[in-house]
């Protein structure tokens, strides 16, 4: 066969699988009848409302020189640790807004960051392909920084997200720009199983963020540049458990809803959607219209301990806080008093283990705590 022969049948093949993509988006589209927000209409619910001391921010934590890019809250609620491009790691007391630790990373260009659930270690990821794990009690070289316990390689691309198996401090599932997933064993420092990669199922653009099933951790979730979610089991690498569409832009954002059963996602296209993992369907989808046709990318998303409340970043400095059930936007931190600096991206956020704070992260090269006050304590 020639290799005209050859790219006539690869384009004519290219084409089909279009069409039947096609064919599938419109077939899915004409199962889903209806959405939640239409249907929570139509049974008379009512949009959260907030007043002006419910969710107020309470605490900036200054310390970094440079963007940003990632946050994590420990388990116990009271600490944070944050990434940024100022090439270190820094934990904070919530509750003080003191350091209690400030570690130097080997290379600068960080994207991720991760508390193991003890809250003993923290874990980071970045350009350099490699996931680094500190042990926050080991001692300080001559210099005073914090040696790397552990260094995690395998990837070929940058590790974009990284995140700690639930009740493990011995597994890890990393993210990366190689088009793969990998859950690692951080005492042996050995790859257990790669998701991906060479597997027809798998992502065919670089995997941005994961998220564990909290109810099930055999289960999570990642989000591509290939603008698809896919379901993955840590017992089968082979395949996808299932692939879900509908975004038209990279999926920066994976989250799980609460129950475990949905799980929502923030993309380049400007939109939040929820989907269900039992179904495969898309249940809303959360989008604002914009007049200027300058639609500002999705960076990070996190559901408030309930799901009724939907926080999502934004590139262009907004921090909207939607309401799950009605689709409606009910607050935008970044409207509010003491809110971050002009319109710098909101490159990350999370919400604390019993809900009660949300900690924002941004360009500006701080990070914020929003404490639920008021009648409401947490949503």
């Amino acid at each position: 066969m020639s290799v005209a022969e050859m790219r006539e049948r690869h384009f004519v093949a290219t084409e089909t699988v279009d069409s039947l993509r096609e064919q599938l988006r419109q077939r899915r589209l004409a199962l889903l009848d209806t959405d939640i927000s239409s249907y929570s209409r139509s049974q008379g619910r009512t949009p959260v409302s907030f007043g002006p001391t419910d969710l107020v921010c309470c605490r900036t934590l200054q310390g970094h020189t440079g963007k940003v890019y990632a946050l994590d809250w420990t388990a116990e609620k009271n600490r944070i640790v944050s990434a940024s491009q100022d090439g270190r790691l820094i934990v904070w007391n919530a509750l003080t807004s003191q350091k209690t630790h400030a570690i130097r990373l080997p290379c600068a260009w960080v994207m991720s960051c991760a508390f193991s659930p003890t809250g003993q270690s923290v874990a980071c990821g970045g350009l350099d392909s490699v996931c680094s794990i500190f042990n926050l009690n080991s001692p300080t070289d001559r210099d005073g920084n914090l040696p790397v316990s552990r260094m995690l390689s395998g990837h070929k691309g940058y590790v974009s997200s990284c995140q700690y198996v639930p009740d493990e401090d011995t597994h890890l599932i990393t993210s990366s720009g190689d088009q793969t997933c990998v859950l690692w064993d951080i005492t042996t420092g050995l790859r257990t199983s790669a998701f991906g990669g060479e597997f027809q199922s798998g992502h065919t653009g670089d995997v941005l963020s994961v998220s564990i099933n909290g109810s099930n951790s055999r289960m999570f979730v990642s989000g591509s540049c290939d603008t698809t979610a896919r379901l993955w089991d840590t017992r089968v690498a082979s395949r996808a458990v299932r692939t879900f569409h509908g975004h038209e832009g990279d999926v920066n954002a994976v989250k799980f809803f609460p129950d475990g059963n949905r799980f929502g996602t923030g993309s380049d296209d400007g939109t939040c959607r929820l989907f269900d993992i039992r179904t495969g369907h898309q249940l809303q989808v959360y989008s604002q219209q914009h007049a200027n046709n300058e639609i500002p990318h999705v960076t990070s998303i996190a559901f408030s301990i309930s799901g009724r409340l939907l926080f999502a970043g934004y590139s262009n400095g907004d921090c909207c806080v939607w309401d799950t059930l009605l689709a409606r936007v009910v607050l935008n931190l970044g409207s509010l008093q003491n809110s971050h600096e002009g319109q710098t991206r909101i490159s990350c956020l999370g919400l604390s283990a019993d809900g009660s704070a949300l900690c924002t992260g941004s360009w500006d090269t701080n990070l914020k705590i929003w404490a639920f006050g008021g009648h409401r304590k947490v949503i």
